[in-house]
């Protein structure tokens, strides 16, 4: 966090008037981050398998602060988020992470996806599909293909 980096440019941190002030702005400052930074994300490929990816993505999207929907072919819960089936109806959407392969995005989620509306897809490994991905564009969704759990890890979700 923004913080932790200031910490270590003595220069920059803030002259406090009291040795407590920092205990009382540091979290104010922690919760604005987060809900100036916080994206409701939807996990598409959602799996209670602790050793898939999209399991430690949507934990990790918990604990960066992100509010998360989970979509899976079978319903379930990691911690605190219920994988819901099908084609829910969804609203506020500003990023998709993907993690099912180009031939199911395609006959199930593609045009849900697209009707989501979302600011941005992110194509995980093994998710790339230029089709899509070009689809997307023309309907002024930004596309990446990265992976979330990278990009939550040096800060550029």
């Amino acid at each position: 966090m923004l913080w932790h980096r200031l910490r270590f440019l003595p220069h920059l941190e803030p002259k406090f008037p009291c040795q407590n002030a920092e205990l009382i702005i540091r979290p104010l400052l922690i919760k604005f981050m987060k809900e100036k930074t916080s994206k409701k994300t939807l996990v598409i490929g959602a799996s209670e398998n602790p050793s898939r990816y999209s399991y430690k993505a949507i934990n990790r999207l918990r604990s960066s602060g992100h509010e998360v929907v989970a979509i899976g072919r079978r319903s379930g819960l990691v911690n605190d988020i219920t994988i819901q089936t099908g084609l829910p109806d969804l609203e506020g959407i500003d990023t998709v992470t993907m993690y099912v392969n180009p031939k199911i995005q395609k006959e199930v989620y593609e045009s849900y996806i697209l009707g989501l509306k979302p600011k941005r897809i992110i194509f995980n490994p093994g998710t790339e599909n230029p089709a899509f991905i070009q689809r997307a564009k023309e309907a002024g969704i930004i596309t990446e293909i990265a992976c979330t759990l990278v990009m939550l890890s040096i800060d550029e979700y």
